[in-house]
């Protein structure tokens, strides 16, 4: 399975949130590059890059953070936060992500993610379900809606996608385990679906319950930053 760091960026910091919520901001450095080198240093290959700021103003903010990276890594990233049209697109990709996910748009202009797609292909665009009670919500978790997550990545399976980042927001930042039930239920559902978990990732035996439900990768964040996984004690058990 794949372990992907997360750096969330607001304001050109490294940041996380509890829940999604802003207000509980909490800055872990002042340099995300900096951050993703030390990744980089402990052999991970692929990091998971947010703008949070691009999720909030529903367009790209923190690009030339993403380039920074992208530039002066050679680590895989795929890039998520404020896509909202063809141009977003065309500076994340320019900026360096290999693969971005689309998560507000899919829910809410599903002819556009279609689009995106057939031009892309479906090993570029990952669709982002981020749910909250099994409903899906979008715009940086600031809006619900009632689209149920399964029924979601089913039909999106149907269009071809092949990856889904799956976060259960409840559980995002909280260090209280990830949503078992759903990643199992999810995986039991659908048949292509490149399932890679999210949110409330927190000790190694978290992610080796991950591996045995089949999901595909791992995306980890206040854990790493918080100390309950050692990246490098992680890294050398999954060996």
């Amino acid at each position: 399975m794949r372990i992907i760091p997360a750096i969330d960026i607001i304001d050109g910091k490294c940041v996380r949130l509890s829940k999604g919520d802003y207000s509980t901001q909490k800055t872990y450095s002042d340099n995300p590059l900096e951050m993703a080198k030390s990744f980089e240093d402990l052999g991970i290959q692929y990091l998971h890059v947010v703008d949070l700021d691009g999720a909030k103003a529903k367009q790209i903010i923190n690009y030339k953070t993403l380039e920074q990276i992208a530039s002066k890594t050679n680590l895989i990233v795929d890039f998520g936060g404020g896509i909202k049209s063809e141009a977003d697109v065309q500076i994340a990709f320019n900026s360096g992500a290999e693969q971005i996910t689309v998560g507000s748009i899919a829910a809410q202009k599903p002819e556009l993610m279609l689009e995106w797609l057939q031009k892309y292909g479906s090993k570029k665009i990952i669709l982002g379900a981020d749910c909250k009670d099994r409903k899906i919500a979008t715009n940086g978790w600031l809006e619900s809606s009632n689209q149920d997550v399964i029924a979601f990545i089913q039909e999106y399976e149907k269009r071809g996608t092949i990856y889904s980042i799956v976060t259960d927001i409840e559980k995002d930042g909280m260090l209280a385990g990830p949503a078992f039930e759903l990643y199992k239920e999810i995986l039991e559902s659908t048949e292509k679906t490149k399932l890679i978990a999210s949110g409330g990732i927190t000790t190694i035996d978290d992610v080796l319950k991950l591996i045995e439900l089949g999901c595909e990768g791992a995306i980890i964040g206040k854990a790493i930053y918080e100390g309950t996984i050692n990246l490098n004690i992680l890294l050398k058990t999954l060996c």
